[in-house]
């Protein structure tokens, strides 16, 4: 499986023609303890760069954005009585939902673990 990262760190990890989808370890860091998280519902059409979650923290709600176009397939069932899986396990079990890619070139544009590490250590 592949990992790709976004400028708004999200983070795909890609298994044939799904890819699961969450929030940065930076992320999670920065917004503190999760509360609440809305996830999209299962067959919803996302586009590439569309607003599909929202993480709610005492800090802040946030956006959590699709990192590419594809139907959602499922939402992490976990999340609804355990959001702070987002804050202890951001980047395996705290994950939000996967989606079926519609177009797996989009995953080009996207930074690689190394490059988002450069990308984090820039801010």
């Amino acid at each position: 499986m592949t990992r790709y990262f976004t400028q708004e760190h999200e983070w795909i990890e890609v298994n044939g023609e799904v890819g699961t989808v969450g929030i940065t370890d930076y992320a999670q860091g920065q917004l503190g303890d999760i509360t609440f998280v809305e996830l999209p519902a299962e067959g919803a059409t996302v586009g590439k760069g569309d607003s599909v979650s929202v993480v709610d923290s005492v800090k802040a709600a946030s956006d959590v954005y699709s990192p590419v176009s594809g139907t959602v397939t499922e939402a992490n069932p976990a999340l609804a009585d355990a959001p702070e899986l987002v804050n202890s396990d951001a980047e395996t079990g705290g994950w939000l939902f996967r989606v079926t890619l519609s177009d797996p070139a989009e995953l080009e544009a996207l930074m690689d673990e190394a490059a988002y590490k450069d990308f984090v250590a820039g801010l």
